[in-house]
């Protein structure tokens, strides 16, 4: 699944970030602010009219992300026990 389809408040893990092309900046500034495997995150609040931007919580940190940025990651939904 992609970050960018991810519901609001579900918990999910980074599973990786991909390139849109070689040397893709935007793609290695995500993985610089933490959007590396297995690091937890959710989506903390939704633009209007669902829209830009999001805003994610990976960590302790948020980042406001368009959602064209947010297709990038790909994560994987946390399971309740």
């Amino acid at each position: 699944m992609r970050l960018s389809e991810l519901p609001k408040g579900s918990p999910a893990v980074v599973d990786r970030v991909d390139d849109a092309h070689a040397s893709d900046p935007i793609a290695q500034r995500l993985r610089d602010l933490g959007f590396v495997d297995g690091e937890p995150l959710r989506v903390v609040a939704i633009g209007p009219m669902g829209g830009d931007p999001l805003l994610i919580q990976i960590g302790s940190t948020r980042f406001a992300l368009r959602r064209a940025e947010a297709a990038r990651v790909s994560v994987r939904v946390e399971v309740a026990a």
